[in-house]
């Protein structure tokens, strides 16, 4: 009896295991250079790996001055200072799967029915991101609120009450970052040509205004600006590389600050090549109360 032979020669297969591995790479790379570049733009130094069991936590702080007028040689009275913990909700992880059957290649090409495909999920997930953090920006529940009669005052304001709550606090507040709606921008500045630059879906202006970093987006609504200290800003994520392998699940990370795990692999039951992304990525304050939301009002 004739020997069945194989449709693809074992030879081979150590080259379909290279083309998926350095696609896997890929990805996270790429996911991982768009983040550490955002990261650099708001001005983040604090990337903090979440321990299992762990949970996220942030403070709301205030302090009651006494009177500096103090007699010569009596005790100096103490200003009391209060600290709030606040937890949070657990961070999530998140989970994504996406198919390409064997006929979107044939008809669409490798280049199309894989890798614009892997771009646009690449998109996808940070966009999920960003939409978290500005539903958390959004959030006036500690945030230092007002209203100003215009754009250009409730842009100084906001700055000017985080920087004066964070020197109570006696906390740098020097790196400013301010997001505000892209029209009111515009509306503010007419026909003036500005450098706006782009990065991880954000379009941003820097130096601006007294701002060391404006972003500009629809996310903001009109009328509004949001001001945070960088300092303030905290990256808290869950490394898909650590736990998860004693499930027989492999993640390929990127190897440096592990935001998402990439896993691509062939159904041949179904004939669909499958990719998974796991993460659990989370930008937020570690100060609740160190956020300025101001609105704008021209009849108040």
């Amino acid at each position: 009896m004739a020997v069945e032979t194989l449709t693809t020669p074992r030879t081979n297969l150590p080259n379909v295991y290279t083309d998926v591995a350095a696609r896997e790479i890929d990805f996270v790379s790429r996911f991982g250079n768009n983040w550490d570049a955002l990261r650099e733009v708001l001005g983040i130094s604090r990337p903090i790996k979440k321990e299992a069991g762990t949970k996220l936590v942030s403070y709301t702080a205030s302090v009651t001055l006494e009177s500096g007028s103090v007699n010569p040689g009596a005790v100096i009275p103490y200003s009391k200072a209060t600290v709030v913990e606040s937890a949070h909700a657990d961070l999530t992880l998140q989970k994504y799967a996406k198919a390409v059957p064997v006929e979107d290649v044939d008809k669409y090409g490798v280049q199309v029915a894989i890798e614009k495909t892997d771009e646009a999920f690449l998109n996808e997930l940070q966009g999920v991101v960003l939409d978290d953090f500005y539903d958390f920006l959004k959030d006036d529940t500690y945030a230092l609120t007002g209203t100003e009669a215009t754009w250009q005052k409730a842009v100084a304001i906001a700055i000017g009450k985080v920087r004066d709550k964070f020197k109570k606090m006696k906390k740098n507040a020097s790196n400013i970052v301010v997001f505000v709606n892209t029209l009111d921008v515009y509306k503010y500045l007419g026909s003036a040509d500005i450098s706006i630059q782009s990065l991880f879906g954000l379009d941003y202006v820097q130096n601006f205004m007294g701002a060391t970093t404006m972003i500009l987006t629809s996310e903001i609504d009109e009328d509004t600006v949001i001001a945070i200290p960088a300092d303030n800003l905290v990256n808290y994520y869950v490394d898909p590389s650590t736990e998860f392998a004693k499930l027989g699940l492999v993640y390929t990370t990127d190897g440096v600050t592990n935001l998402i795990g990439f896993h691509a692999q062939g159904n041949y039951g179904t004939a669909v090549g499958e990719t998974f992304a796991l993460m659990g990525n989370k930008l937020w304050a570690e100060f609740a109360d160190g956020i300025a939301i101001i609105t704008v009002d021209a009849n108040p």
